[in-house]
């Protein structure tokens, strides 16, 4: 027999005033969305799906960087993808396309003075990450491009240990588009070292790893599968949209992960982009919008964002800038909210 199951009301909030794109499924999420949730739409474009991944805010200039999704450019009609900067404090907010010679930008964080990009690479030119500069030429170096003696797939997501150390997901995306010959390497996980050039393969076991975050202490690391995707156009509802949790363990002096479990699931689309807030709490962009899990893998809430989201990042303040292909939001959710990643 079905029931109704009733969310007890939250001492210190009215629930009714809170906009029904922010859908609470456990009480905790309140205390992150804060009494005065606001979505805003902060910039868009119709003609280009400009706003896909990256997801990269500076503080220092108040700057966002993103890339966009697979396009054809108009001119050249081949595949493409751009990188924009975003100023969000301006009145209007505007953007600028960033000539950059990256190929086929994806997925990126702050680094240094700069961004490492993960570039997918084309049919003439190598994958691998890229550190680009953040003012004018913006120029992009290649920091490493194959395991050994075998090119990557196309890398998707990147972050970075506080013992500088570069952990970043290669799924082979790149070829099920057409853009990246056929893989020469299983979908896994990586771990470089810029300072001895060591790389190791840390995970693997995946249909197609994509996101890839640590938990505030970084004893946790969370990676997305979006095997359900197949790269196609199509999905597979039978194959992973799963968050992977794995402890990060010192053997021999190096570092492991061990323990992999499921952290959680996403019931619509895929949990793409991943991050987390200094109280461990796990986001992912996913096919209705930004889902929210506590650290213990239970669903808080989510903000809704028709037809998803594949990234997003954090700003001052409990600020949040989500990726909606043609859209770009900014989510204000409780000033006390600080993403792990800067945290401010």
């Amino acid at each position: 027999m079905a029931t109704n199951v009733t969310i007890p009301a939250h001492p210190a909030t009215d629930t009714s005033q809170i906009p029904s794109a922010f859908q609470i499924h456990d009480n905790k999420f309140l205390d992150i969305i804060g009494s005065t949730p606001k979505l805003d739409v902060l910039l868009r474009n119709d003609n280009v799906p400009f706003a896909h991944e990256a997801s990269v805010f500076v503080p220092s200039t108040d700057e966002l960087f993103v890339t966009s999704n697979i396009f054809t450019d108009p001119i050249t009609n081949k595949f493409t993808i751009q990188i924009n900067k975003v100023k969000v404090v301006a009145h209007p907010v505007t953007s600028e396309i960033i000539n950059s010679t990256i190929p086929m930008a994806n997925g990126a964080v702050n680094h240094g003075d700069g961004i490492l990009f993960c570039g997918q690479g084309n049919l003439t030119a190598t994958s691998g990450l890229y550190q680009m500069s953040i003012q004018p030429p913006y120029e992009a170096n290649l920091l490493v491009s194959t395991f050994y003696s075998r090119e990557f797939n196309s890398p998707n997501d990147v972050v970075i240990h506080s013992d500088g150390s570069i952990w970043f997901t290669d799924p082979s995306y790149g070829s099920k588009q057409g853009i990246r010959p056929k893989p020469q390497l299983p979908n896994q996980v990586y771990r470089f070292d810029p300072v001895t050039k060591n790389a190791r393969v840390v995970a693997d076991g995946f249909g197609q790893p994509n996101g890839i975050a640590f938990s505030p202490d970084e004893k946790t690391v969370y990676i997305t599968d979006t095997a359900y995707t197949l790269g196609d156009g199509t999905t597979d509802p039978t194959r992973p949209s799963t968050i992977y949790a794995f402890d990060v363990s010192i053997i021999d002096g190096e570092q492991f992960l061990t323990n992999r479990r499921v952290f959680a699931m996403a019931d619509t689309g895929v949990p793409d982009g991943i991050k987390l807030d200094m109280e461990g709490n796990v986001y992912a962009g996913c096919g209705d919008g930004i889902n929210v899990w506590s650290p213990g893998g239970v669903l808080l809430g989510k903000i809704l964002i028709k037809d998803g989201a594949a990234n997003f990042s954090f700003g001052r303040n409990g600020q949040m800038f989500i990726l909606n292909e043609n859209i770009l939001w900014a989510a204000q959710l409780s000033r006390s909210v600080k993403g792990a990643l800067l945290k401010i």
